[in-house]
């Protein structure tokens, strides 16, 4: 029935041999990984404003040049993640450049600093693309968050399935998105320059300054703003979900995406601006612009369509958190078991991960994207700052042609990323990003923590000895015995083809019960002995545990198997109406050592 269930809801698995068939073309690569880029035009403009606004409606006469600024650094990272391509073609993006050129601790750093971006972007996606439908769905503002719970286990779902089955799904709502959003501000462009302009925001209403207009103050706005860039590094750390040949397809892909994510960008930002926008958590930006330049169908297409990609932009981090800890993990830096595919070939154990973390965060900030966004961004700048670095290193390091030119590159972009991140972390501090500032250095501890574990674990179990021979070992099997029946007659049976010693142990907490089993079974199996331990307190477990290390201490240096009589039913919902004694015995028993709890399963047929 789970097996049922399961390939209901995910599909039937996939041999090892598609692997190459799941990889993306570029038009299924744009919606599997630049959602999260492309929807950030829905909240980017706003947070510019946020900032801008508490100094008076005239300070967002700003906002377009803050953007202006941003786009410049856009182009920049994506010139520079462009040669990362080509140079690292096998993914791992920020992490592998800075620990190749950089060291293993810049390395570590940036996977941190990435898998924080991930997670944050899963929530702020999923809220913000709640708050789009609230726009034109008010009575929805009240089930934020089990609207966003509901969207994260759905994503899960569909990336569970298979990159290309995920990639192909987003299509259609990421090109809807691009086409509508991008007709719209077409639309406002000609009404603002050759039809006469367009009303003022419905939403407007100019908010008293509360604040001087101060450079900090525009640093704010700029910070609020370089949210618009977070996702556009995924391509490169994605290079091989590709199709051939991947770095080349992933540079085009990334070109692509940004020149789109620009335009838009732009355009949403300077229409803002003409009608007065002031966001607010009922109307972004982009909601007021689609009422004042388009209020008809298509408004509620590109609000519909920016609430559905806003949902799915979380797609990015469910593609590229699961690639990112595989890579980590292969390094030995991370649980093994996040390298293992899925039998959808997806990495099913960090698409599971990041989705719980990410409706943890939603539920404790309350389904709140304003909330959320101060933890944004700070991760992603300073991704770009390592692996720009990084990239400075490797041309040093290994020259070529035009290598000059490409240091250059990255040089700018090292340098323009390194400003944005001190920008962004000391003017979001206080806001929320002391807890990334935080959380990075603990996850790079943890990092290296599991990497000492691995090391010391491969160092202990790399001696296997001399081969033994068969008299070296007496092996020791002790059985609890509960009731004498034929579960407990299989496990003598099949303790003594094994073992040389066996002997049995009854737990007494009941003396009428007992005494019936002694002479039971003093009459079925009088050679093997049964040890009586009394309970006073009607205890079963820990009597019996501490019986079991008693007979180990006797001889330490011979193994000692517990074998459990475990009763299998017929159907699996009769599964708890019976005794789970062998997980609490393997539980409290896990860390002895010369001890080993097995099963000997005995099935009901009816």
């Amino acid at each position: 029935m789970a097996r049922s269930l399961q390939h209901m809801l995910l599909g039937r698995p996939l041999p090892t041999t598609a692997m190459l068939e799941e990889r993306l073309t570029r038009p299924r690569a744009i919606g599997a990984f630049g959602l999260d880029a492309l929807s950030s035009v829905a909240y980017a403009p706003d947070e510019i404003l946020y900032a801008l606004l508490l100094a008076g409606a005239a300070a967002a006469r700003l906002s377009l040049p803050i953007a202006v600024a941003i786009t410049a650094l856009l182009l920049i990272v994506t010139v520079s993640y462009r040669q990362t391509i080509f140079a690292y073609p096998h993914g791992g993006g920020s992490f592998t450049v800075a620990r190749e050129n950089l060291g293993r601790i810049p390395g570590l750093v940036a996977a941190a600093a990435l898998m924080v971006d991930y997670l944050t972007v899963v929530a702020v996606s999923v809220t913000a693309g709640v708050q789009a439908i609230v726009a034109f769905v008010p009575a929805l503002d009240t089930h934020r968050v089990s609207a966003s719970v509901a969207g994260i286990l759905l994503l899960m779902v569909v990336n569970l399935r298979g990159i290309r089955e995920a990639g192909a799904i987003f299509v259609l709502p990421t090109y809807l998105f691009i086409g509508s959003l991008g007709a719209l501000v077409v639309w406002g462009l000609l009404r603002v320059t050759v039809l006469g302009g367009v009303p003022q925001a419905v939403h407007a209403a100019p908010p008293p300054a509360v604040e001087a207009l101060t450079p900090f103050l525009v640093l704010h706005a700029f910070a609020g703003g370089c949210t618009a860039m977070t996702g556009i590094e995924a391509i490169a750390n994605g290079v091989p979900a590709f199709k051939r040949p991947e770095a080349r397809n992933a540079a085009t892909t990334l070109s692509i995406l940004a020149g789109i994510l620009a335009v838009l960008f732009l355009g949403v930002t300077y229409l803002g601006q003409h009608v007065g926008a002031v966001p607010t958590a009922q109307a972004n930006v982009v909601a007021q612009v689609g009422r004042a330049v388009a209020d008809g169908p298509l408004f509620y297409l590109v609000q519909l369509s920016a609430a559905v990609v806003l949902l799915l932009a979380a797609n990015t981090s469910f593609n590229g958190f699961p690639l990112l800890a595989a890579t980590i993990a292969r390094d030995g830096y991370f649980p093994h078991q996040f390298t293992k595919r899925g039998q959808r070939l997806a990495y099913s154990n960090g698409i599971i991960v990041i989705g719980a973390l990410a409706i943890a965060l939603v539920v404790v900030f309350r389904g709140s994207t304003h909330a959320l966004i101060p933890l944004f961004a700070v991760g992603v700048f300073l991704c770009f700052t390592l692996s720009q670095a990084g990239m400075v290193r490797h041309w040093r390091r290994t020259r070529g042609p035009w290598w000059r030119l490409k240091l250059a590159v990255n040089g700018i972009g090292a340098l323009a990323t390194g400003l944005a991140t001190m920008v962004v972390v000391v003017a979001k501090f206080a806001a929320g990003a002391w807890l990334v500032v935080l959380l990075v250095p603990l996850l790079v501890l943890n990092f290296l923590a599991i990497h000492a574990h691995y090391q010391r674990a491969r160092e202990e179990l790399a001696n296997v000895g001399p081969s033994p021979e068969p008299h070296d070992v007496r092996h020791r099997t002790l059985i609890p015995v509960h009731k004498l029946n034929r579960a407990t007659a299989e496990a003598v049976r099949y303790a003594l083809s094994a073992s040389d010693s066996v002997i049995a142990v009854h737990i007494d907490d009941d003396g009428d019960e007992t005494r019936q089993l002694q002479r039971a079974w003093q009459a079925w199996c009088p050679s093997i002995p049964l040890r009586i331990v009394p309970s006073p307190y009607r205890e079963v477990l820990d009597p019996l545990v501490d019986y079991i290390l008693r007979v180990q201490a006797e001889e330490p240096r011979q193994p000692l198997t517990v074998m459990v009589p475990e009763v299998i039913p017929h159907r699996w919902w009769e599964e708890p109406l019976h005794n789970q004694s062998a997980f609490g015995l393997e539980l409290a028993l896990r860390y002895k050592d010369g001890i080993v709890v097995t099963t000997v399963p005995i099935r009901l047929h009816r």
